[in-house]
């Protein structure tokens, strides 16, 4: 029997020297065998708890643990081999070799994998965050080893190779608690300024999710353009609160400008007819 199994080995280029087994050397093999799981186990153990105590890897916790135990138990076989009589040189060459060809079918996938560890590791953003990346923009449901999921505003579900993700720019829109506002309105050159600036203040004075720190709400005249003189606002506001401060101002702006007579100008051309 053991000399059908070696015949198969040398045919894939693995040698085994069979005659060097004894009663004595299999229990020797036996014992390093016991000794090895238990050391395994140990190690395992070991590394769980610190996996558990560093935060930066956390997330990475039960991929980096189901690697190391694969290694683990791969050397405990060579080591098992070794001491068999089996050369692990051939072994270890007719892996790689395996091992090659594997990694360029699926050289795609392993630079996704390669991204999402990038990901988890340096953490740009969490699950529930608002992100923009890669053209594409919405909230974060889930980040594993291939794939991203966002969630769009128009209840899209849309998965990003990794790969893809971890070498875009990242727009993460969570992770501070303020945003601020930047709003511009052009008035007519007819509006005296502070009447136009006294029409804004009066919408930013009615919504209270405005807030002073950083810094407190500005109205500034920013340029004079052809047809208009425009005026930029910028405030403070919670993050949650953005959108709403956002479309509110928009809306309280037009209608408070109505009340004071000021003409909301667009780009036009005057043209003067001379009779000759």
């Amino acid at each position: 029997m053991l000399q059908k199994v070696q015949e198969v080995l040398n045919g894939l280029g693995i040698k085994w020297d069979i005659g060097t087994l004894s009663l004595e050397h299999i229990l020797w093999v036996l014992v390093l065998i016991l000794a090895g799981i238990a050391t395994i186990r140990i190690l395992l153990r070991v590394l769980d708890r610190m996996l558990e105590k560093s935060k930066s890897l956390s997330s990475l916790r039960v991929y980096i643990s189901s690697a190391t135990r694969v290694i683990l138990w791969f050397l405990l076989v060579l080591i098992v081999a070794e001491s068999m009589g089996v050369h692990t040189a051939s072994v270890i060459a007719l892996l790689s070799v395996a091992g090659l060809a594997v990694s360029l079918a699926l050289q795609n996938t392993l630079s996704n994998v390669a991204g999402g560890i990038m990901l988890l590791v340096t953490k740009p953003f969490q699950v529930g965050d608002y992100v923009e990346a890669d053209g594409v923009a919405g909230t974060v449901q889930a980040t594993d080893l291939s794939y991203t999921t966002i969630l769009t505003i128009d209840n899209k579900t849309i998965f990003i190779p990794n790969s893809q993700l971890s070498a875009a720019k990242i727009v993460n829109y969570t992770t501070q608690d303020r945003r601020r506002v930047d709003l511009n309105f052009n008035a007519s050159y007819d509006a005296p300024t502070q009447t136009v600036k006294a029409a804004i203040q009066e919408v930013l004075d009615t919504l209270p999710q405005i807030q002073s720190e950083p810094a407190p709400p500005v109205i500034w005249l920013s340029q004079y353009q052809a047809s208009s003189i425009q005026y930029v606002v910028r405030v403070w506001t919670a993050t949650a609160d953005y959108w709403d401060v956002y479309y509110a101002i928009q809306e309280g702006v037009r209608e408070s400008f109505a009340r004071r007579g000021v003409e909301m100008t667009y780009d036009h051309l005057n043209v003067h007819l001379m009779e000759k």
